[in-house]
């Protein structure tokens, strides 16, 4: 059985998605510390003006060194609110945004206390979107190394370059640019109930660019 190890995500990236893809379980650490800077809390589109930094904001900000299960996130501030309309005004005209407005919108209506609330909800709408069968399993003490885990997708947190990144079609592309290896959000606001299809077609490209 291949299982894949990885941090509580939002929203995660196509990449992400490429490796989870080829595995029969997903586990998700929540006791490694909160790393500022990462995926963990973070999760980029594209928009008219250019790349969107989208972060979810916590408690005591970002120089905390808590586990991961016990981050709890700063609601003071109406993030689900705000971020909502960027993706709302970024993607409301690409071609499949009407047929997941719906439900995606949900996500960010629900009040969520700890940082690994919200993360696994969008891994969770993400998989029925994709049509993905993986199980979810759960670390329950923090190890350098899992014994059995095909891929560990811990240490590959941070946004950067992604060279000969497969291109599809962007709503922004022809103004800012092909922007690589963002949420599968913009993937999947552009490939609707192709996008496995188009990850799996890219793969072994997409694998590399961890």
């Amino acid at each position: 059985m291949a299982v894949a190890l990885s941090s509580y995500i939002p929203f995660p990236c196509v990449s992400w998605w490429a490796a989870i893809a080829g595995n029969d379980t997903l586990l998700l650490d929540g006791y490694e510390h909160f790393e500022k800077m990462t995926y963990r809390n973070r999760y980029y589109l594209a928009g008219a003006n250019g790349l969107l930094t989208l972060s979810i904001p916590l408690q005591h900000g970002r120089e905390q060194r808590a586990a991961m299960k016990d981050v709890r996130i700063d609601n003071k501030t109406r993030w689900h609110t705000q971020q909502w309309r960027t993706i709302v005004s970024a993607y409301r005209r690409a071609p499949y945004f009407d047929h997941y407005e719906p439900s995606l919108e949900k996500l960010f209506t629900q009040p969520y206390e700890y940082l690994i609330d919200a993360n696994i909800a969008s891994i969770l709408w993400f998989r029925e979107q994709l049509r993905l069968n993986f199980n979810i399993a759960f670390t329950t003490e923090y190890v350098p190394q899992h014994p059995g885990v095909n891929i560990d997708l811990r240490r590959n947190m941070k946004r950067k370059p992604r060279a000969n990144f497969p291109q599809y079609y962007q709503l922004f592309a022809d103004r800012i640019g092909f922007q690589p290896d963002l949420s599968v959000l913009d993937l999947l606001f552009s490939e609707g109930p192709h996008t496995m299809a188009w990850i799996n077609k890219h793969r072994e490209i997409l694998l590399e660019t961890l």
